[in-house]
This record gives structure tokens, sequence and C-alpha cells, in this order.
């Protein structure tokens, strides 16, 4: 390999898709130089950092104010993972009342406040509603007032304490995988994150054409073609979603 390294590329859409690079990682999908993080205790076979604080709408949380939380990042997790002792707090700082009653909504286009994860290293990781927020609202019926209230939620995740992780581990799912491309170099012991570029479905094919060019790559594109396309199954709908019904 080129360099001890592998870089991971999360793709927004089901029409692109994700990658992973070993040697090295892809100067195509990331914006801008990687920032990198040492990694915490790396005995333990864990891409983690320190992190040195975590606020939500500027508000510094408690939790981490000690020093001992960590970020674990996780390709394997798809949703923002948060020590269980913080969980309800983050919640609740994360929820949004939404005016009136409307029928179809997609919670990532609300607004809400950012998170900002800050790691050791001087990293600094930013969230906004887009990228946390569960595309699917939930209404709420209080049975007793027969009121109804539509609230935004964030994609979390309860974290176990853990005896050799600690208490305080958040892992950074697929929220933020999505956002920044990371590279993993296990020689130097160090995690980088940069914004991702998020290719469009045309743009990854012109780039795939660009470089398999020439006669033999006319042969590889037709063969290309030929090869069946990664398929996605379940998948929801692209258009908003109804909120889920809650009574209480």
């Amino acid at each position: 390999l080129a360099e001890a390294r592998f870089g991971y590329f999360l793709s927004h859409s089901d029409a692109v898709p994700s990658e992973i690079s070993f040697g090295g990682h892809d100067s195509r999908r990331v914006a801008s130089e990687l920032q990198w993080a040492p990694v915490h205790r790396p005995e333990l076979g864990y891409w983690q950092a320190q992190i040195r604080s975590i606020s939500i709408g500027g508000q510094e949380l408690e939790v981490c104010q000690d020093g001992s939380c960590t970020a674990i990042a996780d390709t394997g997790t798809s949703l923002l993972g948060v020590p269980k002792q913080a969980l309800r707090k983050v919640h609740v700082q994360l929820a949004r009342k939404v005016p009136g009653d409307p029928e179809r909504l997609d919670c990532r286009q609300f607004d809400g406040p950012e998170i900002h994860i800050e790691l050791s290293s001087g990293v600094r990781l930013q969230l906004g509603p887009e990228d946390y927020s569960r595309a699917a609202a939930m209404r709420v019926q209080q049975n007793s007032t027969n009121r109804t209230q539509v609230v935004c939620r964030a994609s979390l995740m309860p974290v176990e304490p853990d005896a050799s992780l600690g208490a305080k581990a958040w892992i950074l799912g697929e929220p933020v995988l999505r956002k920044y491309y990371t590279a993993y170099d296990w020689q130097a012991k160090q995690i980088g994150f940069a914004l991702a570029v998020q290719p469009t479905a045309a743009a990854s094919e012109e780039s795939l054409s660009a470089s398999v060019g020439g006669a033999s790559g006319d042969i590889a594109m037709a063969a290309e073609e030929q090869r069946p396309r990664h398929t996605v199954t379940g998948a929801p709908a692209n258009e908003a979603l109804r909120p889920s019904m809650v009574h209480i």
C-alpha cells in the first residue's frame, strides 16, 4: 500500500455508492485538507478520540466538561450515539416543536440548533438539523385535552457504560460520517476528518468514464454497464413523510 491508511466516504444518496479506499484517501471526495486527531488509547482497538467540548445551540454540555468524554468513529452505526446518562437532556435540547399540524414534513429541512463537537486536537465538527434529524416527525396527541403537537426529533441512540470505554463514550455514526469524509491511519494512530464532497449520480458516472478512458476503457465501460448495480431494499420514499401518531 502507498500509505498505511484507508479512507471512508458515506453517500447521501442511494444513487451514488459509498466507497472505501485502501492505501490512502480519495482526494475527489474531500472539500478541504484532512484535520487529524490522535487515537485515544489505541490498545483498546477503537478509532476513538478525546473530546474537548460539546455544545448544542451554543450551550456547552456539562457531561464533557471534565475531559472524560470520547468519540468513536464507527461506520457500522446508523445513529449518533450519546452516553446514556446524557441522552434525555440531549434529546430535549434537539427536539423542535412544529407550528400547526402539517400533513407531511421532512424534519431534516426544519430549523434546529447546531451541535458543535471539538476534539482534543482542536478538530471541530459541526452538525445541523439536516444531519442529525429523523426524517419523519412525531405527532403527539394529549388525550385529556385533545391537543396535538408535531415534534421533530434527533436520530440518537443510548451508549451504555462500558468497563473499558467508560461511561461517556459518544459514537460518531452516520449523521457525522455522511457530512465528513474520514481517514484512518493505523501507523500514525490518528483519524482524519474533512467535509465530504457528495457527487451527483451523473458526476459519479463521468468520473468512472474518465478513469477508464481510451480503447481499453471502452471495453471496461461496456463490462461495467453489464455488471449489476448495487440495489437498495426497503428504501423510504423521497417525498416528505407523514408524522407518526403518539397518544399520551
